[in-house]
């Protein structure tokens, strides 16, 4: 593509080289008729081409000397003669000023071009039908004009007394043509109602030229019957004032403007686009191009833009080498609405193939905020500030397909990152390794008590808040299945919700639909965190796979944390917990419903706060005994271990060996917990043992005697509800006991006769403790 305005001059010019000259040997020397044959040889032993003259070729004399030919057909060599012409034009005519003659001077006064068509084709294998035309006219462009001349025509231009003035008052073509067929992309490109005018042509100054025409393209060769709409309909126009140095093959434009109006197909509204520069330098004898001061002003409209279209402006300067295909884009400012302020410069490289660019891009600080509204693509964010402070600079590369930030420097909000970014344009790869110094990730995140969840979010980084819309998708499946992860990232400090993890450390990868967590490390409250697991997209329904790791971290200030308010946390100590869960589908119900999996743990260096078990179950005991304790109690109960382990099952975690150490108590029980309705019943019972760091001595027996605790409720009640004395399971287990103590000591007449006061003792315990310590009172002496 890089030599089709290559092609097109020199197809034109040799043409048009062959009618000026036509013009002083025709009407001065020869009979039109008798001039066709050798104009014919002339364009074939010049290009190769081989040109029909189907109309008269006739000249005029008054008021103006001229000569026009009319339906003209140039075909390549090897083309067979029945193929499409590659150039014709209906007509093409050449005039003379009459008074310049008088004074022995030729001075065209105008030259016209009719009905121009030209067809390009280039093959499967990358060739333009017009590459070796071009190659011939290098190697013969010299001395086509002279061999015009016959032998016999007569006195040359050289020992005549006239002299060629080439200062053309009008140039005009006028509904010309372009048609090119890409056979390996098979893509079609239509330039149609080609018109170029130009006044006072001359190589020794500048002259205004104007030329207009309108572009479609198509993305398959056989629209026409398919009557398929353009995926491009442009229409263009273009003017300056051009300089010709046509020795040195050397065009200058200046003032130069360029106005687009293009369609684009499924996309409604037209974008306008305005190129100027102060100068533009096309040298076809070093192959370079270059414009300075150039500006490109657009609207860009788009129905995810919004109803009004948004303005952007671009300034730069180019140099562009056409041998090599490659380009400089210096001093680029791109600027519009909201602060934007994108600068940089780029190098461009295979322009007429593959083209990929190289460079340094800088954005200013600007607020994203705004551009997301725009494109209705806000979410409901937590942070009112978030998004309002984004400002990066980097090297980048790429192509058509997909950018890399090299070197970025990122600035979002109050977190900055460096690393490297690479994405691919159709969404379907994200590379990066990036590092931060901190990152309040539940800014980004919808408010914990939103209601609902904003439907905008479907389309930003695929992020869901489960709390907020329970049945909407927690993940972009669609997106996730077609997209290769490699991404690495580290921070000093990360907030999630309402948790503090440091120095963190994430690395993610995946490909055709399964993703892997491969690795998360970071230190939590004096503890560390690491997990791997994995997502498998391919699998109907969806699979999570997860194996966290928790050791040693301090339980006060995360209960704290995630309660999210400065209520004391209930419970202090070291938790340190490891497992794998497994669940299924993509709405947090169904993956509650679903889930599977062990989890165990345990708790050192324990405490519960502001309530001391100790004292409560010593001071029971001494009251069964019938002692009083006069000894001073901490306000907390600090156990030794508390330990646990979980079985997961369709949503529901149940334990049969949960045990917590207690100095002189042990508490052990079993309970489960609906992940769906988050219901809990825990059963558990303590007992006094024998130790040397007991709260206080008792009675062997009591030992026996189980002192059962209930917790029951919801995760999100009121945790002061929760758990409670189990009276009526420790009444139970005191009337069994002094049932088997009075069936030992007295046998079975006794016990049939202390029946009836045992019923009776059942019927009225809890409305009065006295015949209960009496009883035990025997029971333990």
């Amino acid at each position: 593509m890089k030599r089709l305005l290559q092609t097109l001059l020199a197809a034109i010019g040799v043409l048009g080289v062959a009618v000026v000259a036509a013009v002083v040997y025709v009407t001065t020397f020869l009979d039109p008729e008798d001039f066709k044959p050798r104009l014919i040889e002339v364009v074939r032993e010049h290009s190769g081409m081989e040109l029909t003259l189907n109309g008269p070729l006739t000249w005029s004399f008054y008021p103006r000397l001229g000569v026009s030919v009319e339906r003209v057909e140039s075909h390549l060599p090897e083309q067979t003669p029945d193929a499409p012409p590659f150039l014709a034009f209906d007509k093409a005519e050449v005039s003379l000023a009459f008074a310049p003659l008088l004074r022995g001077e030729i001075a065209i006064e105008g030259l016209s071009l009719d009905g121009m068509q030209l067809r390009l084709v280039r093959d499967e294998q990358g060739q333009g039908n017009w590459e070796p035309l071009l190659q011939r006219l290098d190697e013969r462009r010299e001395g086509a004009e002279s061999a015009l001349a016959p032998a016999s025509a007569g006195p040359s231009l050289e020992s005549s007394n006239l002299a060629v003035a080439l200062n053309i008052a009008n140039v005009q073509v006028r509904n010309g043509a372009v048609r090119y067929r890409d056979l390996a992309s098979e893509s079609e490109w239509l330039l149609d109602e080609v018109a170029l005018s130009g006044t006072n042509v001359n190589p020794e100054r500048a002259f205004p030229l104007k030329t207009s025409f309108s572009l479609t393209s198509y993305g398959t060769l056989d629209w026409r019957e398919l009557e398929r709409t353009p995926r491009l309909a442009s229409t263009i126009s273009l003017e300056g004032r051009t300089s010709l140095a046509l020795a040195e093959r050397r065009y200058v434009m200046e003032g130069l403007r360029l106005s687009t109006a293009t369609r684009f197909g499924g996309v409604e509204g037209r974008q306008q686009a305005d190129l100027t520069g102060q100068q533009l330098v096309l040298d076809l004898s070093r192959q370079r191009m270059q414009l300075h001061e150039g500006r490109l002003e657009g609207s860009v409209q788009h129905p995810r833009l919004g109803e009004s279209a948004v303005p952007l402006v671009l300034a730069f300067a180019m140099e562009a080498d056409l041998a090599e295909s490659t380009a400089q884009l210096r001093d680029l400012l791109l600027t519009g609405p909201d602060d934007l302020r994108l600068s940089g410069n780029l190098n461009l490289a295979g322009l007429d193939e593959a083209p990929s660019y190289s460079g340094q891009v800088s954005l200013a600080p600007l607020s994203l905020r705004p551009w997301l509204t725009r494109i209705d693509q806000l979410p409901d964010m937590a942070g009112s500030r978030a998004l309002s402070d984004v400002a990066l600079t980097s090297p980048i590369r790429g192509d058509l397909t997909q950018a890399e930030l090299s070197g970025l420097t990122l600035v979002l909000d109050d977190s900055t990152f460096t690393g490297r970014l690479g994405m691919g344009f159709d969404g379907r790869a994200l590379k990066l390794a990036l590092q931060g110094d901190t990152l309040n990730l539940d800014n980004y995140l919808p408010p914990p008590n939103a209601a609902e969840q904003s439907a905008s979010l479907r389309g930003f980084f695929g992020i869901r808040q489960a709390h907020a819309d329970e049945a909407s998708p927690l993940i972009p499946v669609e997106w996730l299945a077609d997209l290769t992860l490699d991404a690495a990232l580290e921070l000093e400090r990360l907030k999630l919700g309402g948790l503090d993890f440091t120095d963190v450390d994430l690395t993610l990868s995946g490909s055709d639909g399964r993703h892997r967590l491969e690795r998360i490390s970071a230190k939590l409250y004096g503890g560390e965190l690491t997990a791997s697991g994995e997502l498998d997209l391919a699998r109907d329904p969806i699979r999570w796979q997860l194996s966290p790791e928790l050791s040693r971290v301090r339980l006060e200030p995360m209960i704290q944390a995630l309660a999210g308010d400065d209520s004391p946390a209930p419970l202090r100590g070291r938790l340190s917990l490891e497992g794998g869960l497994e669940a299924r589908y993509n709405t947090l119900p169904a993956l509650k419903r679903s889930l599977n999996g062990r989890l165990s743990g345990h708790i050192d260096e324990g405490a519960v706060l502001d309530v001391n078990i100790s004292e409560e179950l010593c001071t029971l005991a001494a009251m069964v005994e019938g002692k009083e304790l006069n000894r001073d109690w901490s306000d907390d109960t600090r156990f030794e271990r508390a330990e646990a382990s979980l079985r997961i099952s369709d949503g529901v975690a149940r334990s049969e060996s949960i045990l917590v150490t207690i100095p002189g108590i042990n508490l052990d029980g079993e309970g489960e917990l609906d992940l769906a309705t988050e219901r809990f019943d825990l059963r558990a019972a303590a007992r006094f043992v024998d130790a040397a760091e007991a709260a206080c001595s008792v009675n062997p027996r009591l030992e026996r005697v189980p002192l059962p605790v209930r917790c029951t409720g919801e995760l999100g009640g009121d945790s002061g509800e929760w758990c409670r004395f189990d009276r009526n399971a420790f009444q139970a287990t005191l009337v069994e006991l002094l049932r088997d103590e009075v069936s030992r000591r007295a046998g079975g007449e006794i016990e049939r006769r202390l029946e009836r006061p045992l019923e009776r003792l059942e019927e009225r315990l809890g409305e009065d403790g006295k015949e209960l310590r009496e009883a035990l009172r025997g029971l333990f002496n």
